[in-house]
C-alpha cells in the first residue's frame, strides 16, 4: 500500500474530486493528478507541508501519510542508487560556471574523468541543500509567494508547486528547470578545498541576507554510549545537583576519561570549579559586574564563598591579605631580636 492509493481511496469514500484536494493543499490540479497517477514521486515529508493539509482535508492522520511517503521514497532511492543517472549537461555546465575562478578547470577535469562520481555528487548535493534551505524558508512566507506570482505572471498555487517540486528533488533527479528557477539566480559562486573537502557557498547577497555558507568535514570523537557510574550516582543526589543547570549537566556528561572511572566526589568538585569565577576570569568578571549593579546573583551561579563578590575585588583582597601577613612577620622579627638571633651559632 502506497500513499497515493490511500489518498485516492479516501477521496472516493468522501465523494470528493482531485480539484477539491488541490484547492485544500494550495497546489495545482495537475500536480495532484501527477502525484496520484504515480508520474511524480511523493514529496519528502521533512520538506513539505502538503501532508498536513491533505490529512486535515481528508480527515486522515498526517503522520500515516508521511510514513507511507517516506517508505515509498526510500524504495525509489534504492533503485536509483543501483543505476544512477548522470546530470543533465546544462546542470553540470551551470555548476562548473559558478565555481570559483582558478578552480573551474581542475574541477572540470575531475567531473569529466569520473562522470557523476563522488565529487560531482557531493558538490551538487551541497548546492541543492543550501538553496533548498532558502526556498523552504520562503515557502512559509505568503507575502513573498504572492509577490513572486505577480512578477512571474503565475498563480499562487503554481508558485507553491514549483517550490514543492524543487524541495523534493535530489542529486539524482535535479532538472534544468530547477537550475533556471533556483540554482542560477540564488548561487553566486562556490569553492572547495580538495584536500579537506571543506566547501564554501556564496549566495546572491541582494536576495539573501545571510549569503555566505561554509561546510567542513572534521574528525570527531565517537559519542560515549553510557554515562560514567560515578556521574550517575552523583546525579541521584538532588541535595547537591538540584540547582544544576542543563548546560552544567551536559558539560559533566561530555567529560571523557581513558582507563579511569571518577567518583561522585570528582563530579561535585568539577561542578564547583565550573561555577568558581576565579577559574573564568575574563568571561565571569564581566558577567558578574553586570549583574551586581542593584541585584543579587542567582543562587547556585557561583561557589558559596564567592557569592555577591566581584572577581577583581577578590584578587585585590587576596593581595592585601598577603601584604598584611608579610608586614606582621616583619614587625615580629623587628620587635623580638632575641628570637631573630636564636638560630645563629
Amino acid at each position: 500500500m502506497d500513499v497515493c492509493f490511500v489518498i485516492k481511496q479516501r477521496l472516493q469514500e468522501l465523494g470528493l474530486e482531485q480539484r477539491d484536494l488541490a484547492t485544500a493543499a494550495e497546489v495545482t490540479e495537475s500536480y495532484i493528478s501527477q502525484l496520484l497517477t504515480g508520474k511524480k514521486l511523493p514529496p519528502d515529508p521533512r520538506r513539505t507541508d502538503i501532508y498536513d493539509k491533505i490529512g486535515k482535508f481528508l480527515k486522515l492522520p498526517s503522520s500515516k501519510l508521511s510514513r507511507l511517503a517516506d517508505h515509498q521514497r526510500k524504495e525509489e532511492l534504492k533503485r536509483n542508487l543501483g543505476s544512477p543517472k548522470p546530470l543533465f549537461k546544462e546542470v553540470r555546465e551551470l555548476i562548473l560556471r559558478k565555481c570559483a575562478p582558478g578552480k573551474e578547470d581542475q574541477i572540470r577535469v575531475i567531473f569529466e574523468k569520473q562522470p557523476f562520481g563522488e565529487l560531482e555528487r557531493l558538490v551538487t548535493q551541497k548546492l541543492l541543500d543550501v538553496v533548498k534551505r532558502v526556498a523552504k524558508d520562503e515557502l512559509a512566507n505568503e507575502t513573498w509567494l504572492h509577490s513572486v506570482a505577480r512578477l512571474s505572471r503565475r498563480s499562487y498555487e503554481a508558485v507553491r508547486v514549483s517550490i514543492l517540486e524543487f524541495l523534493d528533488t535530489d542529486v539524482f533527479n535535479v532538472s534544468v528547470e530547477n537550475c533556471v528557477s533556483f540554482l542560477d539566480p540564488l548561487i553566486e559562486s562556490w569553492d572547495i578545498d580538495l584536500a579537506t573537502f571543506s566547501m564554501e557557498v556564496v549566495l546572491n547577497r541582494r536576495l539573501i541576507p545571510d549569503y555566505a555558507k561554509k561546510f567542513e568535514f572534521v574528525e570527531g570523537e565517537a559519542a560515549q554510549t553510557e554515562e560514567e557510574p560515578g556521574l550517575k550516582e552523583f546525579l541521584r543526589h538532588q541535595s547537591v545537583t538540584g540547582d544544576a543547570t542543563e548546560e552544567e549537566i551536559e558539560f559533566l556528561k561530555s567529560l571523557r576519561f581513558r582507563g579511569k572511572h571518577p567518583t561522585p566526589l570528582y563530579y561535585y568538585r568539577e561542578l564547583q570549579s565550573l561555577r568558581d569565577p576565579l577559574h573564568f576570569r575574563a568571561l565571569v568578571a564581566h558577567t558578574m559586574r553586570k549583574k551586581t549593579k542593584g541585584q543579587s546573583q542567582p543562587a547556585g551561579s557561583v561557589a558559596p564563598m564567592h557569592k555577591y563578590v566581584e572577581v577583581d575585588s577578590i584578587e585585590k583582597q587576596l593581595q592585601l591579605n598577603s601584604r598584611k601577613r608579610a608586614l606582621l612577620r616583619w614587625a615580629e622579627r623587628r620587635g623580638n631580636p632575641a628570637k631573630k638571633q636564636k638560630g645563629k651559632p
